[in-house]
């Protein structure tokens, strides 16, 4: 079956299945293609106590209603809702997708095989926050209610559409690490993947962040950290209604300048409508390191956006009108680092990039994704060959650890996976 004529079929319909509830109530599952079909208040009742900030409603909103997550560029909401009555009580952000730009799982490798063996590899169903490679995705479930009866409605529905759509798999990434088992129990294949993690080890100030390293080290970063005062750059950090809106010009145009650099390796997803909208609607997650230099006047030389919520703090973009000697290393690890040790951030998620993290103290770290193939070759070929690319990535892991320039006498790196780091393992 065609999955758009199944789309077409099932669009907002109500699929009603029996749950094991002690009143006997049903729950009702709906499928929405866009954010906007979603009450928002009900949505955030159950995205707003977790940690991250990339599943509430409104970032999830304003990336499809700016246009930048949308069909026209290969990303199709089909958003998981569950009901029970006119209460939401389950919810997963879900994109049919025609390609895999924009995941940061690169499972093109995979693609590439099922073309060579003649298998559809696309269209596959994909749980993220769109363009936002930042650990934290999960179902959301009202805590009120059985959490493993919402679930288990969710997982069925999934497994039911995808079948019937004729779609290859399910794909979850950057899973929340406390949630990792109930994907697991239903037949999902972790994938590992490295990225960077700073971690606050009770550092009072951002002299206290610079103990651990090694002596060379801590007179490198006071080094970089003096050169811009020798160059004339004063770094703000900025939050909420400190934020002027009309900054959001100036950071789409940085953020086209950053990708610029890379070319078709460029990670360019975003469009002016969505930074417009996010700095008059979302502020109040948002960090900007701006650094002014007199030679430009008023307006920034360069913009860093981040975001924040609780204990968490997320890089995203950053760029430049000038190409300063360390004025990245300042905008996108410094300034944030001493901001986060101010505020109590505890966990610092700079995004993807190279491995010159690592000299500045942040750990590399496992994400992971969470896969289940429909297409029984997928599926074989899948599982015949993860255990040794996830060995792979950890041996990589440790490799890039070993590099680190803390003394001896510093604290260990690595740990479990019960936190948002997703550690080793």
């Amino acid at each position: 079956m065609d999955p758009k004529t199944t789309a077409k079929t099932t669009k907002n319909q109500a699929i009603t299945r029996p749950c094991a509830l002690r009143d006997e109530k049903r729950f009702h599952v709906r499928w929405q293609s866009a954010m906007a079909d979603i009450d928002r208040e009900q949505w955030d009742r159950l995205a707003l106590p977790l940690e991250t900030p990339v599943l509430e409603w409104q970032w999830l909103h304003l990336l499809e209603a700016s246009g930048s997550i949308a069909p026209s560029t290969g990303w199709e909401p089909w958003h998981l809702t569950v009901w029970q009555g006119d209460r939401l009580v389950g919810g997963a952000p879900l994109y049919r997708k025609r390609h895999s730009s924009g995941e940061f799982v690169f499972d093109q490798w995979w693609a590439r095989w099922a073309e060579q063996q003649q298998i559809a590899y696309y269209p596959k169903l994909v749980g993220m926050s769109p363009a936002t490679p930042a650990v934290g995705y999960r179902f959301l479930v009202d805590a009120t209610a059985p959490a493993h009866a919402i679930e288990r409605v969710m997982w069925e529905a999934i497994d039911a559409y995808c079948k019937a759509a004729g779609l290859s798999g399910c794909h979850l990434l950057f899973v929340d690490p406390a949630w990792m088992d109930h994907a697991a129990a239903r037949g999902y294949v972790p994938w590992r993947h490295q990225s960077f993690l700073w971690r606050n080890r009770n550092y009072a100030s951002f002299e206290d962040y610079l103990a651990p390293f090694k002596s060379i080290q801590r007179r490198n970063i006071r080094r970089e950290r003096r050169r811009m005062e020798q160059q004339g750059v004063t770094i703000r950090m900025l939050t909420g209604d400190q934020i002027p809106p009309q900054m959001a010009d100036l950071m789409y145009r940085y953020y086209l300048n950053t990708n610029a650099q890379y070319g078709p390796w460029a990670a360019r997803y975003l469009n002016a409508a969505f930074f417009q909208d996010l700095f008059t609607r979302y502020c109040h997650r948002l960090l900007l390191a701006a650094a002014y230099h007199p030679s430009i006047g008023e307006q920034p030389l360069a913009l860093s956006m981040l975001l924040y919520k609780g204990q968490t703090l997320i890089g995203r973009y950053w760029g430049s009108a000038l190409p300063l000697k360390d004025l990245h290393f300042n905008m996108c690890f410094y300034a944030p680092i001493e901001w986060a040790i101010e505020h109590g951030i505890q966990r610092f998620d700079p995004g993807a990039g190279s491995p010159h993290k690592i000299y500045r103290g942040f750990e590399a770290v496992a994400n992971t994704s969470l896969h289940r193939f429909y297409e029984p070759r997928l599926e074989k070929m899948f599982n015949r060959f993860i255990d040794e690319i996830n060995r792979a990535e950890l041996a990589q892991i440790d490799d890039l650890n070993a590099q680190l320039p803390f003394s001896a006498k510093s604290v260990s790196v690595g740990g479990g996976v019960g936190t948002m780091a997703l550690d080793k393992g």
